[in-house]
């Protein structure tokens, strides 16, 4: 029987619930458990898919072609576990099912309410993702006393009444702040935020400790007393410079040692050589790499996470030093890619920008800097170098829109703007790639066939490649029909290649994506050649 571990958070939110989660799920792994995560979120979209990247950061996409929120990202790359669609959910996606059924008729005229009928169908989408693991993990999103997740903490409270206590348990997560003038830790929003949850008829087995520093016994010894938890129970969770240490720094607090003992999972000690073998190759880092990401999500860092993520992970094997700079697409001039190692054009909606993008990549491919482009930076690539070497006038210009049959980047079949649901008509999820032979990305990947995650509605314009093709343009990536462009590449250039698919979606810190990997060499070979100045680049607001 599957044993559940609901994670909740309390005080403020973006406390590190996701990375704590992630982290179990890493270390019970490693007991020889088999686990599976999952992110409950109380707001009433259906999914992120339209929701603003300044707000929600990153949309990630799963292989099944579900958007969803950024923490599942962080559970694939610490644990390696491929989730699906269930994985993500919603009030939205509660409510619109509930009220289906209930159109349906299938409440046989009763009258609908939170409980039992939202409850229930909470609790039907959370056992119906275990699988028969060993463990399941769900972390319910916001902080207790969000009116928004009521109903998620009711429906894990009737969870742990109808399972039993040895098959239920419960992890908060709270912040202990340092107040400045009177330099002191305080306790007191844990205990407020424990006393609430207990006002919803859930006690926490475990309590993890969020601060900016190491805190002491009688710090640990305050909280145990007050909230009603054994002082093994209490975890210290300080700020950590790198999030992928986390899972040993709660190791060496007990957090698995506490699961372990408190659902009697009679696991031994985790094998986590492997990870720390991994780690320790921080350590022969010889250098560093300057790396741009050129995007216009700039209000929230998480809007890129993966792609963050991805060039940490490649900067750890090629063992070399991140220097991540960040450039806004629509504020920036020629000097401030002149002396970077490599630039990252990553995906994005809108028109916003992507002048802006169009400019930088152009001073990229004639200055000899490496190149990587995601979604949208292969696009604008494309629209480049149809404006600038295949001289067509009537390349895109920043209007995308569904009159685009003229353009070099047009519509995808079966795109409709004006629908409803327009996240649900895009092209998601896994596809496969046939690689173009003797090409760098031949070289990048090795296989004929690779299927890669994909989150988009436009695409090049068959009407223009065998014009791009005869300018020089490589089209090293299509689809198993040749219908579609999936990459795109140049020769005499140290790295300029670019994906319609999103490979970051599939990078891991022990095997990073192949393209974020090679671009990163690239980067640090060709970081001391001589670059020229070719191209005035100015954009400014």
């Amino acid at each position: 029987m599957t044993k559940y571990i609901f994670v909740t958070g309390g005080v403020v939110s973006g406390l590190g619930k996701g990375i704590t989660s992630a982290s179990l799920g890493n270390l019970l792994k490693s007991r020889g458990l088999t686990i599976v995560n999952q992110k409950l979120d109380p707001y009433i979209n259906v999914d992120p898919d339209t929701m603003n990247p300044f707000q929600h950061g990153e949309v990630f996409v799963t292989e099944d072609g579900a958007t969803t929120d950024l923490d599942l990202g962080h559970y694939e790359r610490f644990t390696g576990v491929n989730l699906r669609k269930d994985a993500n959910v919603t009030t939205g996606s509660i409510y619109r099912k509930v009220i289906e059924r209930e159109r349906k008729g299938d409440y046989l005229g009763a009258t609908v309410q939170v409980i039992p009928h939202i409850t229930d169908e909470i609790k039907r989408r959370i056992k119906g993702i275990s699988n028969d693991v060993d463990v399941q993990i769900t972390e319910i999103g916001g902080t207790v006393g969000d009116i928004e997740i009521l109903p998620f903490l009711e429906a894990a409270r009737q969870m742990r009444k109808e399972l039993g206590q040895e098959n239920v348990m419960f992890i908060h997560v709270t912040l202990v702040p340092f107040i400045g003038p009177s330099t002191e830790l305080k306790t007191k929003p844990t205990q407020h935020s424990v006393s609430m949850l207990r006002g919803y008829g859930i006690s926490p087995d475990i309590i993890v400790l969020r601060s900016d520093r190491k805190l002491d016994e009688d710090i640990k010894n305050k909280v145990s007393l007050f909230c009603d938890v054994s002082y093994e129970n209490v975890i210290n969770a300080p700020d950590l410079d790198d999030i992928y240490d986390v899972p040993l720094k709660m190791h060496s607090e007990g957090l698995d040692v506490a699961v372990n003992k408190r659902l009697n999972l009679n696991t031994e000690e985790p094998e986590l050589n492997e990870w720390k073998n991994m780690l320790s190759l921080k350590k022969e880092s010889t250098k560093d790499v300057k790396i741009a990401i050129l995007g216009k999500y700039f209000g929230l860092p998480d809007s890129y996470m993966s792609v963050v993520e991805s060039l940490k992970h490649a900067c750890l094997q090629n063992k070399v030093n991140l220097d991540l700079q960040w450039i806004d697409a629509d504020n920036y001039d020629a000097e401030d890619i002149s002396n970077l190692d490599g630039v990252v054009v990553p995906g994005g909606f809108g028109v916003r920008g992507i002048e802006g993008k169009i400019s930088a990549i152009q001073y990229l491919r004639e200055n000899k800097i490496p190149f990587l482009g995601i979604c949208l930076g292969l696009q604008c690539a494309v629209i480049e170098y149809a404006r600038n070497v295949c001289g067509i006038n009537e390349a895109n210009s920043s209007e995308f829109s569904q009159n685009t049959k003229d353009f070099v980047i047009d519509l995808l079949p079966n795109q409709d703007l004006d629908k409803d649901d327009v996240g649900a008509s895009m092209r998601l999820g896994t596809y496969p790639c046939k690689i173009t032979k003797n090409t760098i990305t031949s070289e990048i990947y090795k296989e004929e066939v690779i299927y890669e995650r994909h989150r988009h509605r436009y695409e090049v314009n068959n009407k223009y490649r065998e014009v791009l093709e005869k300018n020089g343009l490589i089209f090293s990536g299509l689809s198993p029909d040749n219908n579609l462009v999936e990459m795109i590449e140049l020769k005499d250039h140290p790295f300029f290649v670019a994906s319609q698919f999103h490979p970051e979606f599939k990078s891991r810190p022990w095997e990073p994506a192949p393209m974020f990997d090679k671009f990163i060499q690239s980067a640090a070979f060709s970081q001391n050649t001589e670059k020229i100045t070719s191209t005035k680049m100015k954009v400014k607001d």
